[in-house]
């Protein structure tokens, strides 16, 4: 949209400086007059009060109706289009956000909080992720700078697998819900996210003892694991940003229930 409006508007400048030159040269026209008498030619109102005399003036003339109205008229209505599409995007990622806190309340947090046990490398999350009510925008993009540097080890044996299968069953309702939901579609990111926790149930779901599994086996499960995690995390962090910047109140709840705050609680202190 915003390419199309800088082409028009491109035209719409050369056009109009063809034409107040033209005016100028062949019509003998004030700077003024020429500027007003291509405007008001590309704009249709057409006062009348200023009209070409020569033959070289009205074939101008003739060119600039042709050229330019459709051209004024294709600014005007992509600058339109450009507003009405920024209040509907808005709208659109307020709904994808709503939904996003949703899937956090009801399911993301736990999903961190069985992940957090499994990973080896938890311990520099915990120093990377201390999410305070001071953040400002710099923490963040230093945070998401640590993510992506962060290596992701998990292992198996550190956590419970039985309980992470049920925590999701648990809320598998919830994921067809969120999958279903036309919304989420625009937000890439977290549709792998569910695509990701989908397989990752499934794979769970398939075994049919969680406490004795191959070493293969159980590590292909972290992997499975890992995918959710990592894709979990930055959906996580960009959530916390969110609410931080439009809803403080919720921002405060999620300092409180930082899985990467082994001292954090729900309580109020101060």
């Amino acid at each position: 949209m915003k390419f199309r409006v800088k082409i028009y508007f491109a035209i719409f400048i050369v056009l109009l400086a063809v034409g107040i030159i033209g005016f100028m040269l062949f019509e003998n026209m004030s700077l003024t007059n020429a500027i007003y008498f291509s405007i008001v030619t590309m704009a249709t109102v057409g006062y009348g009060d200023i009209h070409p005399q020569t033959e070289i003036g009205k074939v101008l003339t003739i060119i600039i109706i042709i050229g330019g109205v459709g051209t004024f008229l294709s600014v005007v209505a992509s600058i339109t289009d450009l507003f009405v599409n920024r209040r509907e995007e808005k709208i659109r990622k307020e709904k994808v956000n709503m939904v996003l806190g949703l899937f956090f309340s009801e399911m993301g947090n736990d999903l961190l909080k069985h992940f957090v046990k499994f990973d080896n490398e938890v311990k520099s999350l915990y120093k990377d992720l201390q999410v305070s009510l001071n953040w400002q925008n710099q923490d963040f993009n230093k945070a998401y700078d640590r993510l992506k540097k962060h290596r992701i080890s998990i292992n198996s044996h550190n956590g419970n697998l039985q309980a992470l299968l049920e925590c999701m069953q648990s809320r598998s309702d919830l994921l067809l819900r969120l999958i279903e939901n036309p919304n989420i579609q625009e937000h890439e990111n977290f549709t792998d996210l569910l695509r990701a926790i989908f397989h990752l149930l499934d794979e769970l779901s398939q075994r049919n003892n969680l406490s004795e599994l191959l070493d293969s086996d159980r590590k292909h499960l972290e992997g499975d694991i890992s995918r959710v995690y990592k894709f979990l995390l930055f959906e996580w962090l960009r959530y916390l940003r969110y609410i931080k910047e439009n809803y403080g109140y919720l921002f405060s709840l999620a300092v409180r229930t930082n899985p990467f705050d082994p001292d954090a609680t729900v309580t109020v202190k101060n």
